[in-house]
Formats: structure tokens, sequence, C-alpha cells
């Protein structure tokens, strides 16, 4: 089986700056998505994890090589190397460049400054020699300019007729490509050149930007940064000369733009015609299947949420919502000035210890005063931004409509319909005989947020007060997260969502709260294959431990693809776990991989609405949770797992086990274990069973490979 080439990751680790890595994310996302899911990744992925397989452009950023060559040197770089030479991509920039050369030297007369030295990937067969122009201070703009590049389009045959022959670029401490035009007859290429004159010298020629073809693959090394959008650079009063230098990028962007379309079309990427921008954040929207759960929902956060400036805000631990109220029906600033009174005199007149209710009444009020300064900040930080930018979106506030008296209109809320969800999930529920359901019955939805997870997840005061069953849904993502650091954005035509369980402690011995993964990978399936009658016919399957696979029509029925995963988060306070499960699922998106409902059309059904898949999705979900309580992982959900898991009888190498060949068995009912039995001479079984940790383990499917998660 093949993995599809879906994934372009972008270095974040050791030597990689956060700007650089923002940069490039910012650019790539919006010349590649949705055909390709652009992630940061580490050098314990790069040296650890099968990545190769599914990566279509390896990226380098700007920051400081010598941090890329203590992470990666060895087997960093072997695995590195082989991927490109067997067909895979390379990207450098600035830093990336010097660090896929031959040999590093950079400000070589400069004892404080001074870099040199061999490069182990050698990609450009020769010296990367910097400073290209004078003035580079670190972590600093005094030495940034606007370069003046010349295009060589006699090697960029779709460069489009009418394309500028020169264009500005930003420079920030970069190299030059030495005797690029000797190295012609070993494969290097000059993209652009430099046409000013430089700092040190470059032999032959002036190469700004390389190509060269290694093995199978493709390699573009950079001195200076083109993926730098000027509308991410600020101007400074201090440092005019690089205001002006802005300007100058601002006069040539989109050729800038172009020229980056025709380097990574030259490294065999598939690029949009025109830049899919980021969306802006949009309003979200509170509502529940009766109007009464939404006010006692809101009565339940009096305590968290904080007036400043006669707005109503929950500040948080990593988002701040401002509530706005579909009418005046209810006031919660009315309410929080009464709680606030009775706390005034409640403890002290309950304990009689005035001192000690003094003390907690200054801690929590200094503490409400720096949530205030804090909500204060966002808000300027918020008016002060544009969606065409680099974003800090944590620092975004986020607007929350509470619908009070009725669901959400069409017109408020137009990707998705409250009339169809809240009925698909009554029928779903009492088709289930789901008595006193839950799951669902309260729902935030947003058209773009930044993650369904995180804005859940990572405000614990807030999903506290949350109730189980409580789930948040959105049309797009623009943060999406993964497993470990992976983010990305996911685009319209996703069911993406979230929902909040709060698993007893009692329940630790008889339910082990790392079944649920397992419980919403059956109720993704159970809900797709119980949509209606024909679709129990779709091709989905679970691959270990959170993973959905589906077979593409016209493929062979072992050619698998992902067309969803599930993330789950947990943490603990009082008596029980408060999870928030994370799902999901390519509803409609062709790339980059397939679709659902390309599955359905291949079964002629229709297409499969994301209202009542959610509403369906979540009654078994519901159904399932309420009989594990009961009974834990029973045989029934066992066998219900097996049938749909990719893994019976699957022979693997256990990495964490000296690579002793294993036949995977299945899991443990107890604690959810992957079960493996050792293989000795001719795959003859030793004896010896391993048990496997889902949180701890990865399992590269396509390889046949069990590794220790980083």
């Amino acid at each position: 089986m093949a993995s599809r080439k879906m994934n372009v990751l972008v270095y974040s680790g050791n030597g990689s700056t956060t700007e650089s890595v923002r940069h490039c994310l910012y650019t790539l996302r919006r010349l590649l998505s949705p055909t390709y899911v652009v992630i940061p990744t580490t050098g314990d992925i790069i040296i650890k994890e099968p990545w190769t397989a599914s990566c279509a452009l390896l990226v380098f950023p700007g920051g400081a090589d010598l941090g890329y060559c203590r992470t990666l040197n060895g087997e960093g770089n072997r695995r590195i190397y082989q991927y490109v030479n067997r067909g895979g991509s390379f990207l450098g920039f600035c830093a990336g460049g010097y660090y896929g050369t031959s040999r590093c030297e950079f400000e070589v007369d400069d004892p404080k400054m001074a870099v040199v030295g061999d490069r182990e990937l050698g990609f450009f067969p020769g010296i990367c020699r910097g400073l290209a122009f004078t003035g580079f201070v670190y972590h600093s703009e005094a030495g940034a300019r606007a370069a003046d590049l010349k295009v060589h389009k006699e090697v960029l045959p779709n460069a489009p007729q009418g394309m500028p022959e020169t264009f500005k670029c930003y420079y920030n401490g970069g190299g030059v490509f030495v005797d690029a035009k000797k190295l012609e007859n070993r494969g290097v290429q000059t993209l652009a050149s430099y046409t000013e004159d430089l700092h040190v010298d470059s032999g032959e020629g002036k190469a700004a930007i390389i190509y060269r073809k290694v093995g199978g693959g493709h390699v573009i090394l950079t001195g200076p940064h083109p993926e730098f959008a000027p509308t991410n650079l600020s101007k400074s009063p201090t440092l005019p000369s690089y205001s002006e230098a802005i300007d100058l990028l601002t006069s040539t962007d989109s050729t800038r733009v172009a020229f980056m379309r025709l380097m990574l079309q030259k490294l065999g990427l598939k690029v949009n015609e025109d830049e899919q921008a980021v969306p802006s954040l949009s309003c979200l929207h509170l509502s529940a299947h009766t109007a009464a759960a939404v006010s006692a929902l809101i009565a339940s956060w009096s305590e968290i949420v904080i007036v400043v400036d006669g707005g109503e805000y929950i500040k948080g631990e990593n988002d701040v919502f401002h509530l706005e109220r579909e009418g005046a029906a209810w006031a919660v600033d009315k309410m929080k000035k009464v709680v606030e009174a009775v706390e005034d005199i409640h403890p002290a007149v309950i304990s009689g210890k005035e001192d000690k209710a003094e003390g907690s009444k200054a801690r929590g009020e200094k503490s409400r005063e720096e949530n205030i300064i804090t909500i204060r900040e966002r808000i300027d930080y918020t008016s002060r931004t544009s969606s065409d930018q680099i974003l800090d979106y944590d620092a975004l506030i986020k607007t929350l409509t509470l619908h009070i008296n009725a669901i959400p209109s069409p017109r408020a809320t137009p990707f998705f319909n409250h009339d169809a969800f809240y009925a698909n999930l009554s029928f779903y529920h009492s088709k289930l005989q789901n008595s006193n359901p839950s799951f669902g019955r309260l729902l935030i939805y947003g058209e773009v947020v930044t993650s369904t997870n995180t804005l859940v997840e990572k405000n614990p005061s807030l999903l506290r007060s949350l109730p189980t069953g409580f789930t948040i849904t959105a049309t797009t993502q623009i943060a999406g997260r993964g497993r470990g650091s992976n983010v990305w954005v996911a685009p319209p035509g996703a069911l993406m969502f979230s929902t909040v369980l709060h698993h007893s402690f009692a329940l630790s011995q008889s339910a082990p709260v790392i079944f649920i993964q397992y419980l919403a990978a059956l109720s993704v399936v159970r809900g797709i294959k119980g949509y209606a009658p024909g679709y129990e016919r779709l091709p989905i399957r679970l691959k270990w431990p959170n993973d959905i696979y589906a077979s593409p029509p016209g493929t062979e029925s072992n050619d698998v693809v992902k067309i969803g995963g599930i993330l789950v988060n947990s943490s603990y306070s009082g008596s029980s776990y408060d999870i928030v499960c994370g799902i999901g699922l390519n509803l409609s998106n062709a790339l980059p991989t397939t679709s659902l409902n390309l599955l359905a059309s291949h079964q002629n059904l229709k297409p499969l609405s994301p209202e009542k898949l959610l509403a369906s999705i979540l009654a078994q979900f519901e159904d399932l949770y309420t009989v594990f309580c009961k009974a834990g992982f029973n045989r029934d959900m066992e066998g219900e797992y097996y049938d749909a898991w990719l893994h019976s009888d699957q022979i693997v190498t256990l990495e964490m086990h000296d690579g002793a060949r294993a036949r995977i068995k299945g899991i443990t009912r107890d604690w959810g274990l992957l079960l493996a039995e050792e293989l000795g001479w001719e795959d003859r079984p030793t004896g010896r069973v391993v048990s496997l940790q889902s949180d701890s383990n990865s399992f590269d499917f396509f390889k046949g490979l069990v590794r220790r998660k980083i």
C-alpha cells in the first residue's frame, strides 16, 4: 500500500526562528492549501518518525543553520538526503540555504560572527558565502533590505508572459551561491541572481536562488526570503531605511508571489492559481434543542463572566470570549454584580474568619484586575489587525452570540442549518432509544474558528462549566490540531467537531478513560454506516488508535487513504476526567486524499450533509458511552472494532523491542493496549506477547512499523 504525498513539512526545531516559520506557513498555505497540508515538524520527528512516505516537500526556514546541524547531523541528514534522492523535494530559505550546501562560509573575517564549515547534505556542490550584503544583526531588522533580484526565465518554463524581469525580495543575512555558473555541468540552475554589488566574492555569477535535481528529487536553496510577504512586516520609526524597504517590497509583491509559485512548480508541486487567503474568524453561536438549556448554561457561567467597559467577557486560560445576547432577556452583568455583592459578605459571615476572607477577596480582586487588563489588551489587538496578515489567533477576541429565544436562523449561519441538525439529532437519539440524551443538545457553531478542540480544551475554566455531551463544530478551522504539534488550515468541506465528556474517576477500573478514543472511532463508523439505508456499504476502516481510513473509488480494496482523525485530550479536576474528543472527517473535499461524498457517489448514494452526519455520530457516541459506563469495553464493542480496523494479523516491526517482528492480535479489553505476538524463525510465534500503549507508540500502517512516539 502507498501513502499519498499530502504533507508539506516546515522545520520548526532547534535553529529556526518563530518569525521565519510563521512566514513559511503563511505563504505556503496560501499557495498550496487544500491540495497539501502545511504543518510544522521537529528534529525528533525527522530523525525518528516515518514522515517520508507522505511528505511532498520538506522546508527549512530562516534562523541559524548551526542549530540545524547540531540537531540533524548524522541520522537526521541521512534520512533527509535519502528522502530527496528517492524523489522528495527540499526547499531551504536563507539559513536553510546555507544548510543545504556543501560548505557554509558566513562572516569569515569576523571572529564574533564567523560560522565556517562543511555541511552534510551537500545539495549544492559548492559554497554558500555570506553576508551578501552588510549590516546583519541577529534578531533584528537593522540589516534587512529589499534586495533586487533578476529572474532567470530560461530555466522557469512556466513563467507567465509579461512577468517582470526583476523584483524586490526581503533579505536579512543570507548568502550567495559561489560559482553557480561554473557548476551548471553538475546540474545547478540559477533561478534568480542579485543585481547589486555584493559584500563577498560570489565567483562566477551572483546566484541568489538555485535549483538542482538530486537523484530522483528536487532541491531549491535561497539566500534571500521570497516567502516573506510585505503585509506581514511592520515599519519602525527608529529604522527609516527598513520602512523604505517595506515600501519597495510592496511595489513588486505580485512578482514575488508569481516567482514563489514558479519555485514550487519547479519542485513538482501543484500550486493554486490564486492565493488562498486565510479567512477571518467568525462569530460563534451558542444554541440548544430547548431554549431553557441555553439560559441554564449561561446562569452557570456567572462566576467566570467579567464585565469590562459595559461588555461581558469570559477570560479563559487561552482565549477571551465576548458574550453578545440576541435580545435583552438575559443580563449577565446584572447577575455578576449580584454575585459579587454576595461574595463580599458571604465568606466572613459563614466562617467568622474575616482576615482570611479579606485576604481571599484581595487576591480575587487582583486576579480580576489582571484579567481586565488582559481583556483590554486583546480588544486593542483585535481592533488593529487585518485578516490578510500573520496573526496571533489566540490573542483575537472570540465573539459568542447567545441564542436564548430561538436557534440561529439560516441567514445567521448559511453553512449550517440548525433546524436540520436538531431534527436529525432527535430522530437518531429516538431511534437508538437514548433516554434523556445529552450529546449534541447544547451546541456552539462557528463558520470560521481557530480549532474546536483548542477553544474548549485550552480554556479549562470554561471546560469545567460545560456539561457532558456539549459539542462545538465549525465549517472552517484555521489552526486545526492533530497529534503532537500538527496545526493546519481545514477548509470548508470537512466535518469538524469536539465533544465534552466528564468521566468519573469511580469508573477508572471498569471503564478506563483510554477507551474513549476507541468509542469515538466506533461512533464515526456507526454514524456513517447508520446515516441511512445504503451507507453501510461505504468502505470505512479504522487505523489504530485514532485515524479513519477509506478505500478511494476505483482502487483496490487494500489501497486505503486517511479521511479523518480523532484527537482526545484529557485533564482532571474534582472527581472526574475532563475530556475533549475532537473528530475531523473529510466530507466533500476531493483533496488531499478522498472524501465521504466521493465514496457515496460511487455507490450511487446522495451526498451526506454535515448537519445530519454530525447528529448521527453524536447519537451513536452517546449510545456507546452509556453502555461503556455500565459494562466497560465489552466483547460486542471489541468485535465491532475489529470488524472495522485494518490490522488483523498484520506483521509489524517493533522498533522499541530491538526490531523484533510481531503479528498484531488485537487490543486488551482492560486497558486498551495493542497486543503483538512476537515472531521468530520463519515467522513462527515465540510465545511472547508484547503490549503497547496507544499514547506512547506510533503505528506506521503503510510500513508495518510500530515506533516509540516522541
